[in-house]
């Protein structure tokens, strides 16, 4: 048995009926050169037979504490059944874009049994051109970006014929699920261990309340992590000006930024890695600030289209792995979290672009003044009880009336491997990415670099974002309008 960590049960805790809380890839194969043309379900379950012993997360599933005393256990599943995990569907003719991102959504919509391991992978046939599709949905609980990635590299190979494993283990015996009466025994039993947990931690994590979603939106937890951020300064001989500032930004209330629903929307596209390139040598930026730019611009076209776009600036919550080389194989989630400006108030592109090229550095020097663990520490510090409330109340205040939300978009950009890949022999043509909405937070933008192109996987609110395509189209005539920019200065 293996305990979540504080963070991983945290995005247990966000789940309820209308919100879920797993990720996943849509990931598009050319299957032409494989014999006779095509991969099959079988193949898939071949590929994943041979390596499941790899993959110990996808064969363990959640035992619950009754009563939510403690966090939850991985266990081994005594009932394992890989064949219940793995789906196959075809679209009908003529399997274009708009049908396969509507399978998508409709998947995505659904919870994970929570009685079986956490995740499932549906292999999609009658794309066109012969191509296929597997999409994967994966617990946020088991996974981080970085260990996905990490399964995701045992299950692709770096040629058509695949790879040679070590032989099968023989697998040993698997105890039986633990009952109630046990599981209740181990909360009980945790119970004295908290307030020292709580004590042990509170230096450490107090001043940095207001980097942990599940307090940010709770009164005073701002006002309180300022205080003694000063006060534990001043105690160390470092003058207040020395410290890095928190800005005091508020996120503006959009029509993405109420409850959501229950069902989902999604769309994706793909721009040219080597354009995005020689416009980051062109201006003195990142990747990662074109990236951000050119979805702030894409936002801020639809918001003009549907006539709400604020006077300020919305806010994003940017994911930050802060995963060590010595943690790499552990799965489960080691991130941390950045909340940056858009310059959606910035009519001029470039402009859009030097001002998110400032913020994205700012935000990185305030983070990197953190703690690498501040909050994984802070999820540590609050009782299980407690912080799974929290977590669902903090994301619902900012939908109610007169309260704003914590943040208006989540941004994401992981980088992928910049040489083609396989699976089953079939070759990988793209890699979207499919994340998370919340409350307070119905649109999710997750950009993975693959070869020569960013993947962008767009979802949201189906009711908030109807006409979520048009982002996509937004991408693609923002990234023109830097290029033009560029031929004109």
């Amino acid at each position: 048995m293996r305990q979540l960590t504080s963070l991983d049960a945290q995005f247990l805790a966000i789940e309820s009926p209308t919100t879920t809380g797993h990720v996943g890839m849509l990931a598009v194969f050319d299957p032409s050169a494989v014999p006779g043309g095509a991969v099959t379900l079988a193949d898939v379950l071949a590929v994943l037979q041979e390596r499941m012993h790899l993959l110990p997360p996808l064969r363990r599933r959640l035992a619950e504490v009754p009563l939510g005393l403690d966090r939850p256990y991985w266990i081994e599943d005594p009932d394992f059944e890989l064949e219940f995990h793995v789906r196959e569907l075809a679209l009908p003719a003529p399997g274009d874009q708009a049908q396969l991102a509507e399978q998508v959504a409709r998947i995505s919509s659904r919870h994970l049994d929570r009685s079986r391991p956490l995740w499932e992978l549906y292999v999609i046939q009658g794309l066109p051109d012969g191509q296929f599709a597997i999409l994967t949905k994966m617990h946020h609980a088991m996974i981080d970006g970085v260990s996905g990635a990490e399964i995701l590299g045992i299950l692709f190979d770096l040629a058509p014929e695949g790879r040679e494993f070590p032989q099968t283990p023989a697998p040993g015996p698997i105890a039986a699920a633990p009952n109630q009466l046990s599981m209740l025994g181990r909360g009980v039993a945790a119970l004295p261990l908290q307030p020292l947990r709580m004590l042990r931690a509170a230096p450490g994590v107090l001043p940095h309340l207001d980097v942990a979603p599940s307090v940010l939106g709770v009164p005073g937890a701002e006002t309180m992590s300022r205080t003694l951020s000063r006060m534990r300064n001043l105690a160390n001989g470092t003058r207040d000006g020395d410290v890095l500032e928190r800005p005091k930004m508020r996120a503006p209330k959009t029509s993405f930024n109420g409850k959501i629903s229950p069902h989902r929307r999604f769309a994706y596209g793909s721009l040219p890695l080597e354009t995005v390139k020689t416009l980051k040598n062109r201006y003195g930026v990142t990747v990662n600030d074109i990236v951000v730019s050119l979805t702030t611009s894409a936002v801020r076209a639809w918001l003009i289209a549907h006539d709400e776009l604020p006077d300020e600036p919305l806010l994003a919550q940017i994911p930050v792995s802060v995963r060590t080389d010595e943690e790499m194989g552990t799965y489960g989630n080691k991130i941390s979290i950045m909340i940056a400006p858009l310059a959606t108030d910035e009519a001029d592109p470039v402009a859009r672009l030097m001002r998110t090229h400032e913020a994205m550095k700012a935000a990185k020097d305030r983070h990197r003044a953190l703690p690498a663990a501040a909050l994984q520490d802070i999820t540590e510090f609050i009782p299980p009880a407690i912080n799974a409330r929290a977590a669902r109340v903090a994301l619902q205040m900012g939908t109610r009336q007169g309260m704003r939300p914590l943040y208006n978009v989540v941004i994401s950009n992981v980088p992928g491997p910049p040489i083609p890949i396989y699976m089953a022999g079939a070759e990988l043509q793209h890699n979207y990415p499919v994340s998370v909405i919340t409350d307070g937070a119905g649109l999710n933008v997750t950009v993975l670099s693959y070869r020569g192109h960013l993947d962008f996987g767009i979802i949201a609110d189906r009711d908030q974002m109807p006409d979520l395509p048009m982002l996509i189209d937004a991408l693609r005539d923002a990234l023109d309008e830097l290029e033009q920019a560029a031929v004109e200065a």
